[in-house]
């Protein structure tokens, strides 16, 4: 069931792939702030999947992080999400994010419940 409160944790190792001067979002071997911005994503994507009907995800729409410590290559990021407002299909996550040294992000998330048929229909 849906409901407030819902959970859940993501995890992703430091590479250079995910860093800044890999992704074009800066010129140093850190994590990026896109890179952050997807692993909080997708926590709360999986907050809710086992929530959703077969035909149902859910979609981005809005996110606002603040990305306050860099990471280096080789540490792990810990993205939590909880749910903290269930508004029909909109749904509002506070979101933060912590590697070996403590905190790194915080923000909030908005998330929309679509049926996948009919928004693929869209394109």
């Amino acid at each position: 069931m849906m409901k407030e409160g819902l959970i859940y944790t993501s995890t992703v190792n430091v590479t250079e792939e995910n860093c800044a001067q890999s992704v074009g979002s800066g010129s140093l071997m850190v994590f990026a702030t896109p890179s952050l911005a997807a692993v909080m994503e997708n926590a709360a994507m999986m907050a809710v999947a086992d929530c959703l009907p077969e035909d149902s995800t859910t979609v981005g729409g809005e996110i606002s992080i603040k990305h306050l410590r860099p990471s280096a290559v080789g540490e792990v990021v810990s993205a939590t999400a909880k749910l903290v407002q269930v508004d029909g299909r909109r749904l509002v996550y506070e979101l933060s994010a912590s590697d070996s040294k403590g905190v790194i992000g915080e923000g909030t998330h908005t998330r929309f419940i679509v049926n996948i048929e009919k928004f693929m229909s869209k394109l």
